[in-house]
């Protein structure tokens, strides 16, 4: 019989509403004068609808496709739920045999659920379903992070770094693809906990119909994962027996306990300071008279200077530089340190460097720039022997940070007089910005030296489109980058290809090395000081996943006491340290330099 077929009355109904009469049922009642239906008939009404509703349920059920749909969702709840209990943080863990294992939370869940009545039941399989759905995004950004950034997502402190990433999207890809991507963001995590609530609903029902079933199945597993667990049984090196989204959420617990420790740990940390009641006459004595600059090449790791696909073109760039600078009487000395962050959040290490402090979260970060920790760069201005300032050209909004470093001034992205178009998400050429900083400051005439903490940024991911070396007398206003940035290639090209990425980035840094090095020939003097080092390592995918978050750092001067200083140091001599050079930790630097240029310890207590 087809489904929309009439369905049939019982002679007793019909008899009634030939009749018409009262008691026996509830009968519709309507007056004359408001045409409301009583209650009594409106029940009747909506029990005969869900009557209907009923056989028509029961006979599309009966509907051999109908009953394979059923059993088709029945079975992709199941995978779902599975998937998400067995689901990896890291996409190096991402494989098939991760998902041949037997998690425990499905068979508690799966006895939580039998034993529970019908609407606690529905309540508690919504409320474990949609957990998992939210501990899927945790893994999912788990492993958008270890990508990235080397490391976890914290509940507690990367909130803000999702406005980062949305900003990034939009430099390099364009604002209505950015808007796209959140919105499109936001809807995917609440469809998958919806999802994940109605699967776990669905097949808490469909448990509770076959309950002698799924009782034997429940105890037949439960046997299993115990024998699995105390024998240590493995398939393809992975335990059969798993607790993996229990420690997932373990893990998830423990960075927030750890997270909210810290914080009151390290501010402790931070009032302890060992050159912080040092007299203003006993800081960097030995530096007095000359133009220090310290700069910050955005992610120029150690996998640029030794990784075999990215090196070649690096260490050409360094061993060329470190020949031109000897030509024009500079020395310099290199070695290496470890940064505080990976692949990105560039701000923790310029923090670190500066500070002598281990700035690895944005807490961390918060804390100490609202307290007085002396800097390397304040430890200048507090002299009073130098003018401070910053050139900041990834600056692009309001930066109340600069106080705390002790820079007079900051020329940001917007004071700078760049004309020219953005390279995806640097602002303007390093080259141009190293030549408004001498037109701006460094070539005027000055009364007292320069102490400058610079940011170049060209060598900024998605690394597409790569700036060219421009005759610096034709930089002007920067419109001539025009036609080069029309000409480069496109961040969709080489964002999400690890080989084009890796290629991109060791010409980026090639770039930034060459523009620095340039400016330091054309326009360096016998006071000129320059240290400059990397902020942090490549994002993983370029770097690789298990390299170290080691940078670069040189010092570079035309006065040969200036690396005298510092020749205990062990350094390589030249733009490029040796693999065995000396490994510190960046927090470790904002001492040893003051100390090496005569500064005269005075610790203040925690």
């Amino acid at each position: 019989m087809p489904v929309y077929t009439r369905l049939r009355r019982t002679p007793t109904q019909e008899t009634e509403e030939a009749e018409g009469t009262e008691g026996t049922r509830d009968t519709p009642e309507e007056t004359e004068e408001t045409g409301r239906v009583s209650r009594s008939g409106l029940r009747t009404r909506l029990t005969r609808f869900r009557t209907c509703l009923t056989q028509f349920r029961r006979r599309l059920a009966g509907l051999p496709s109908a009953r394979w749909s059923r059993w088709f969702l029945h079975l992709l709840a199941a995978v779902l739920l599975l998937g998400a209990l067995l689901l990896p943080n890291s996409l190096a863990a991402l494989r098939p045999n991760r998902f041949t294992r037997i998690p425990a939370e499905a068979i508690i869940g799966v006895v939580l659920v039998l034993a529970l009545p019908r609407r606690p039941r529905t309540v508690v399989a919504a409320l474990y379903g949609a957990g998992l759905g939210v501990l899927t995004v945790l893994n999912l950004l788990d492993m958008g992070f270890r990508e990235y950034l080397g490391r976890g997502f914290n509940l507690v402190l990367d909130w803000g770094l999702l406005d980062d990433a949305q900003a990034y999207v939009a430099d390099s890809m364009g604002g209505t693809a950015a808007t796209a991507a959140a919105v499109g963001a936001v809807v995917l995590v609440v469809l998958l906990v919806v999802l994940m609530a109605l699967a776990a609903v669905r097949l808490g029902h469909l448990l509770a119909r076959h309950r002698s079933r799924a009782t034997r199945g429940a105890l037949l597993a439960s046997t299993v994962w115990i024998t699995c667990a105390a024998l240590g049984l493995q398939v393809s090196g992975v335990p059969v027996a798993s607790e993996r989204a229990a420690g997932a959420l373990k893990v998830q617990t423990r960075r927030v306990v750890d997270t909210l420790r810290d914080e009151a740990a390290f501010a402790k940390e931070a009032r302890a300071d060992t050159f912080g009641a040092t007299p203003p006459a006993q800081l960097v004595p030995d530096l007095r008279g000359k133009d220090v600059l310290f700069t910050f090449i955005e992610s120029y790791g150690r996998s640029a200077v030794e990784d075999p696909a990215i090196a070649p073109g690096v260490t050409r760039t360094l061993d060329t530089a470190t020949e031109a600078l000897a030509k024009a009487g500079f020395r310099a000395g290199s070695g290496w340190l470890t940064s505080a962050t990976y692949g990105g959040s560039s701000w923790l290490g310029h923090s670190t460097t500066l500070s002598g402090l281990w700035i690895d979260n944005q807490q961390r970060y918060r804390t100490v720039t609202s307290g007085d920790h002396l800097t390397l760069t304040k430890a200048f201005q507090r002299t009073g022997a130098w003018d401070t300032l910053g050139v900041m050209p990834g600056v692009q909004k309001g930066w109340p940070e600069a106080e705390w470093y002790g820079l007079d001034k900051v020329y940001d992205a917007f004071e700078l007089g760049y004309r020219g178009p953005k390279f995806s998400w640097s602002t303007m050429p390093d080259q141009y910005a190293l030549e408004a900083f001498q037109r701006l400051e460094h070539g005027r005439k000055r009364d007292k030296p320069l102490m400058a903490e610079i940011i170049l940024t060209s060598s900024h991911q998605p690394w597409a489109p790569i700036p060219k070396l421009v005759d610096w007398e034709d930089l002007g206003d920067g419109s001539v980058f025009d036609a080069v940035q029309r000409a480069g290639r496109k961040p969709a090209d080489v964002i999400a290809d690890t080989a084009e990425s890796r290629q991109e980035y060791g010409r980026s840094i090639s770039y930034s090395v060459t523009s620095l090095t340039q400016w330091l020939e054309r326009y360096g003097t016998d006071d000129t000081v320059l240290v400059f080092l990397g902020d942090h390592q490549p994002i993983a995918r370029v770097s690789g996943a298990n390299a170290s978050r080691d940078v670069p750092v040189s010092i570079v001067a035309r006065d040969p006491k200036v690396l005298e200083k510092i020749g205990d140091w062990n350094w390589t001599e030249g733009l490029r340290p040796a693999k065995n050079a000396p490994v510190w930790r960046m927090s470790d630097f904002r001492d040893r330099f003051l100390t090496a240029y005569g500064s005269t310890p005075h610790p203040t207590e925690g």
